[in-house]
């Protein structure tokens, strides 16, 4: 995305794949040099590309001022015919007057000086018309002058814009979008340091549920999964697309063989991972072809609301996948109800590895994993903020102050998606988005 000399850059990155529908350009990444400079990079939304580059505005108030100046021009044009025609029929009265003066020759009896005196009566309107004359000639200066302005105006904007026409350069952003996003997904892993204002989705649903995207399919595939409910249930509805799940339209459904518990599922690579109903089984669904490809117990998981988080609502289990693959969180006997983060192997749901976090689970409101580390809220409620952290690299941890905006006060669901860098939640009902803001530390090719 950007490339400077120096060994060393530190970048803050927040993801912005989603965006409010206010909100216009967007910054994707910003980079300071060792030297103090500020270079950024910004992304242009994909819809109603161009509407608030100030070029564009500043045409469209061109045009709003060469239509104003069209209408001026035609008011003036029918009321100077409207007067040019009352001075032709003046100018015969006139000449008339005129060679009556002429031929009195210094005398005028009383008839013909009262004659002539009722004919300059008529006379007297035309003078009122001849200052309106002298108004719109005013006028007329004036606006032949914004006429000019504005033609040099546009021709400045013609030239500053080139010989592209309003879809080419439509084309050209896309592509350039693309870039960012791909330079974006180079950046790797960062630390957390910010969540942003909650982007509210739909409201659809009860208060407690799951809705997700596949984690690891291609950025043309944005099908939504979406999962009502937090037991028993096995009806899951896929959308085609994101704005086919905000208009609710476009989706087909299908139903799990076994029922779920809680609303930690997720999807990844084209699968459901989810937690069997009244069990610590981990059920792998494959949506293509309808059918369980593989389903393990978690060894020494608790369930059905024995740890459950702070909310409830059997939320023993809690699957999630960040840039490093598929995680189970969960708690134990062994471990007395403390958070363990386990490593799943995808394809055979063995544990690969485990981390006791020491933090104790019935406290924690909700969990997600970015980039190998488990940050936890403290709270389902309002107020929440990312309060605590482990970091698997390092099997260590650290308390965390990070503001996190729960808008309708109660969360059952948050997860992490490593492909768009976003936090999806479901907030009493409400299907929510947060953008995250990451912190990295990139060293350039050749470093140690």
């Amino acid at each position: 995305c950007v490339y400077v000399n120096p060994s060393l850059l530190i970048y803050l990155c927040p993801g912005t794949l989603f965006q409010s529908p206010e909100e216009g350009w967007q910054l994707y990444t910003s980079a300071q040099a060792p030297d103090g400079k500020c270079i950024c990079t910004a992304v242009i939304p994909a819809q109603s590309t161009c509407s608030r580059d100030g070029r564009s505005r500043e045409l469209r108030q061109l045009m709003e001022k060469v239509q104003n100046v069209s209408q001026s021009m035609e008011v003036l044009e029918l009321r100077t015919y409207r007067d040019f025609q009352y001075v032709r029929s003046m100018e015969t009265l006139m000449r008339s007057l005129d060679a009556r003066l002429r031929a009195a020759d210094g005398s005028l009896s009383a008839k013909s000086f009262q004659e002539l005196k009722d004919r300059m009566t008529e006379l007297l309107p035309l003078s009122s018309v001849l200052e309106q004359y002298k108004a719109d000639t005013r006028t007329i200066v004036r606006l032949r002058e914004e006429v000019r302005n504005l033609s040099g105006s546009l021709a400045s904007i013609q030239e500053e814009m080139g010989a592209y026409g309003y879809e080419d350069l439509q084309q050209r952003v896309m592509a350039l979008e693309a870039r960012l996003h791909a330079c974006a997904q180079k950046l790797g892993c960062g630390k957390l340091t910010g969540v942003s204002n909650p982007i509210t989705i739909r409201a659809m649903g009860s208060r407690f549920g799951s809705w997700m995207t596949d984690t690891m399919a291609p950025s043309a595939d944005s099908r939504v999964w979406y999962m009502d409910g937090y037991y028993k249930g096995r009806r899951v509805l896929e959308f085609r697309t994101l704005g086919d799940f905000i208009k609710g339209q476009n989706f087909i459904q299908h139903l799990l063989p076994q029922p779920w518990a809680g609303t930690g599922h997720v999807v990844y690579n084209g699968s459901l991972f989810y937690n069997k109903y009244q069990s610590n089984v981990v059920v792998k669904y494959h949506f293509r072809s309808r059918s369980v490809l593989v389903q393990r117990s978690l060894p020494g998981a608790g369930y059905n609301n024995t740890f459950p988080y702070s909310w409830g609502g059997f939320s023993d289990m809690d699957f999630m996948v960040d840039e490093s693959g598929l995680w189970a969180v969960y708690t134990t006997n062994q471990n007395a109800g403390n958070i363990v983060v386990s490593r799943l192997d995808p394809h055979t749901l063995e544990v690969v590895r485990s981390w006791d976090t020491g933090y104790p689970k019935r406290s924690a409101g909700e969990a997600f994993m970015i980039c190998g580390v488990l940050y936890v809220t403290n709270s389902h409620l309002a107020g929440a903020k990312v309060y605590f952290a482990y970091f698997t690299n390092t099997s260590s941890y650290e308390y965390t102050d990070v503001p996190f905006h729960n808008q309708y006060s109660h969360i059952s669901m948050l997860d992490y998606n490593p492909r768009e860098r976003a936090l999806y939640t479901w907030n009493n009902g409400h299907q929510v988005l947060y953008n995250v803001t990451l912190f990295h530390v990139i060293s350039t090719a050749g470093d140690p």
